[in-house]
């Protein structure tokens, strides 16, 4: 029997294999496609008598050599793509070449690499037979980057001649990615010259987006340019390994001109996170932002989510532009003070707000002090307004739903009054600073000597939260090295096997440590993250550290918090201000602890909601529940069909690893776009400057630790760098020498817990961890805020 042959115009749907119809579709878009057509469910024993004759036809029309290529059902679909599972055969120009070409083809849907690919040993294999290309370029386009999962961008990989050098790996290509301007933002050249000119690339772009446009999803698309300078399209598939829309979540953007910012929120919420999180949290922080707004009359009430804050590709900013309301609405903060209080620098982009006259000023000034100034009877009520709150444990998804919707007002309460402690710790600290770099100046010394300064005055301040917390965990750990076989036993098994063997022990240590749980269990890496685990729910976690810390003791002296003596100021006035900075670090760390303790309890509602919906079937994972929004779960609670609901959220799920490697500017305009760009260079000789925030000088190897696990591995003496650092990364004080960050300021959580232990801080050098590499060996100045690399791996 021999099989029937359709020409390609004439394929509609997938019958014919996935190769088959994206091409067919490309013609109808109106894109080059080279002419052929497709045989049918071809085997390699049936007779080619039809096909053959249709080939004849194309040899008479000179439309050879041919391309003999399989179109396997199943090949080229959305969920796999089978490429080179199956064999093509180039430069066919004869009748007994082309049907051996179309048997080979069939064979090889029987191919060992093609069963184990498809995992059974049925398929249909259809041929798609069409002329060459008289190739001078060719490759492959992605509309999608495949490797970051970001849909704003394109991909072009090119080479000279026939692209399967491509394929196969033979020939390196150049390598262009475009931003959703289509603006090349990387662009690699294999050889002296470039495969294809500005044209072309803007060509192949606008193609591969139209086919994308037209069958709704990223495409990868192969294509070719003959010696006349056409462009050909010769596949089309959807990009099978792609992740759900890294930015389906986004918030809206509250201008397209506003300035928005990852210094400040970096550092309470580093990295991406769920979905729920930016409900829970995201939410809160913008709504307290906001009533500050309010309170200073920056704004007339509160108006609507993510004013304050935006949630891009998983990741919090804050929109600096919303804040300028604030600075040219009060008295003694200019928009250079604002921003470089926010991101260490003065933001040129940043345009002021109208200014406001003097008795407006005047009056918006001392509402707001009042504001942060009174907020002491607010913090001593956060305990009894936090436990007043209880974590569902019922059974019915409705009832929990509603419990932790009213947990999450009060969580929005809670937020406030740590907002409001921050801006009385921020009034303090920027007022200190700013008398002492005008004193600096009058004297002939520069700004930065009196940031030093004030940087140093702040330094000392006993019970700080951080600080105390880490004195606790500290004594766990040096009760259980106080026992060399308890010390050897703790060393030698799994962190949360050596961290579960001391709890349920009846030892000091064990008792130290239930007793440190008790206090700070809900604290943890991430603590406003509505998925990520405390160090209650996380002995792996917190036992990497306290071996870390366990294994410092055997080689290194006593380290318990430093009190930095610092020549106390002769002025009356400057010892007052720094005796209310150090007052303000205090309560901040206090009301931040009591924020992260009701995120905790939230935490744990919405870990039970989950489960309660995966027992009932409504979600396949407990942990899914926090890839909906709060909006979303009212759906997932009721009793409509949620199955397109739950698969998105499946996709949000593999989406948020892809948004994690993720690198923003410290500063955007408008919606904040990942950056791909060569690391930045060191600036000067081999010197990058940043803030000081802990005074001293410390050489050392250098750890650079972008996330929290790979802190993990940091040794005594070692020079920790990394993006920023929250109360989790803590523990690891006690061990390193000194501490760089690329964001930050002198009373973000990393330098404050620095100048407690006696480190050398340096922050907000911007670029750190895009420079330095594990190995290198630094000097950190805390003192001139400089890290200057002295040898590099």
């Amino acid at each position: 029997m021999s099989p029937m042959t359709i020409e390609l115009e004439d394929v509609a749907g997938v019958r014919y294999g996935g190769k088959a119809a994206g091409l067919a579709e490309l013609g109808r878009l109106g894109l080059p496609v080279p002419p052929g057509f497709v045989i049918a469910e071809v085997t390699a024993q049936a007779s080619a008598d039809t096909a053959v004759q249709r080939f004849s036809q194309m040899v008479a029309a000179g439309q050879v050599p041919v391309a003999v290529r399989s179109s396997a059902v199943g090949e080229d679909g959305v969920e796999q793509s089978f490429a080179g599972q199956y064999d093509t055969v180039l430069g066919v120009d004869s009748v007994d070449d082309f049907v051996a070409a179309v048997q080979q083809c069939a064979a090889s849907v029987h191919s060992r690499r093609a069963t184990a690919y498809r995992a059974d040993q049925d398929a249909t294999m259809n041929v798609v037979v069409q002329q060459m290309v008289d190739v001078r370029a060719a490759g492959v386009v992605f509309t999608a980057d495949p490797t970051t999962g970001r849909r704003d961008l394109v991909v072009i990989d090119a080479v000279g001649g026939l692209g399967e050098s491509l394929v196969d790996g033979s020939a390196s290509p150049d390598h262009t990615v475009l931003d959703d301007t289509g603006t090349p933002i990387v662009h690699e050249l294999a050889g002296a010259q470039p495969v294809l000119s500005s044209t072309e690339i803007a060509d192949i772009r606008t193609g591969a987006l139209r086919a994308a446009h037209h069958w709704g999803e990223p495409m990868d698309l192969e294509w070719a340019i003959d010696h006349d300078g056409r462009l050909w399209w010769l596949q089309a598939r959807p990009i099978t390994t792609l992740p759900g829309d890294l930015g389906e979540m986004d918030s809206p953007v509250a201008g397209a001109d506003h300035v928005y910012t990852r210094c400040n929120i970096g550092e309470m919420m580093p990295g991406a996170f769920c979905p729920l999180t930016a409900a829970v949290s995201g939410y809160a922080i913008d709504r307290a932002m906001q009533q500050i707004q309010v309170v200073a009359r920056a704004q007339p009430g509160y108006e609507r989510p993510w004013l304050q804050v935006g949630y891009f590709s998983g990741h919090m900013f804050l929109n600096l532009t919303e804040g300028t309301a604030l600075s040219s609405g009060i008295l003694g903060n200019s928009l250079e003070q604002f921003s470089t209080s926010i991101c260490g620098r003065v933001i040129d982009e940043l345009k002021p707000k109208p200014p406001q006259p003097f008795r407006r000023k005047l009056g918006n000034t001392i509402r707001l002090s009042a504001h942060a100034l009174s907020v002491g009877p607010a913090v001593r009520h956060l305990g009894a307004q936090i436990a007043e709150f209880e974590i569902p444990t019922g059974n019915d998804p409705r009832s929990i739903l509603q419990q932790l919707e009213s947990g999450v007002e009060r969580y929005c309460d809670v937020t406030l009054t740590h907002v409001r402690s921050s801006s009385r710790a921020a009034v303090a600290a920027n007022i200190l600073e700013s008398v002492l770099i005008r004193r600096a100046l009058r004297q002939g010394q520069t700004e930065e000597d009196g940031r030093t300064e004030a940087a140093q005055l702040m330094a000392g301040a006993s019970d700080v939260e951080s600080a105390l917390m880490l004195g606790e965990l500290d004594a766990v750990v040096r009760l259980i090295a106080a026992d060399p076989m308890a010390a050897d036993a703790f060393l030698s098994v799994t962190p949360e096997r050596a961290v579960t063997a001391v709890r349920a022990g009846d030892d000091e240590a064990a008792s130290a440590l239930r007793h440190f749980l008790s206090r700070h269990g809900h604290r943890g890496y991430r603590e406003l993250c509505m998925r990520d685990p405390s160090w209650a729910e996380d002995p792996a976690g917190l036992g990497t550290m306290m071996q870390a810390m366990l294994r410092a003791t055997h080689d290194r002296a006593e380290r318990a918090p430093t009190r930095v003596q610092v020549d106390a100021p002769t002025s009356a006035t400057i010892r007052l201000l720094a005796r209310w900075a150090k007052a303000g670090a205090r309560g901040r760390e206090e009301t931040k602890s009591r924020m992260a303790l009701m995120a905790h309890s939230l935490k744990l509602g919405y870990r039970h909601l989950g489960e309660v919906l995966a027992a009932a079937g409504r979600l396949p994972d407990a942990d899914l529940v926090f890839f909906f929004d709060r909006a979303e779960l009212h759906r997932i609670v009721g009793v409509e069909n949620i199955d397109g609901l739950v698969t998105r959220a499946q996709q949000r799920r593999a989406a948020l690893a892809y948004q994690d490697a993720l690198d923003f500017d410290d500063v955007s305009i408008g919606r904040p776009t990942a950056r791909i760009a060569p690391p930045p260079r060191l600036v000067g000789d081999d010197a990058i400057v940043g803030r000081p925030a802990g005074r001293g000088v410390a050489e050392g190897v250098v750890r650079v630790a972008k996330t929290i696990a790979q802190a993990r591995d940091v040794q005594r003496g070692e020079i920790l760098v990394a993006p920023v650092t929250d109360v989790g990364w803590t523990p690891y004080f006690t061990v390193i020498a000194a501490l760089v960050t690329d964001i930050g300021s002198s009373v973000s959580h990393g330098a404050v817990v620095a100048r407690e232990y006696g480190l050398p801080c340096v922050v907000n050098t911007l670029i750190a961890t895009q420079v330095l590499v594990t190995g290198d060996r630094v000097r950190v100045d805390g003192d001139r805020g400089v890290v200057t690399r002295l040898e590099k791996v």
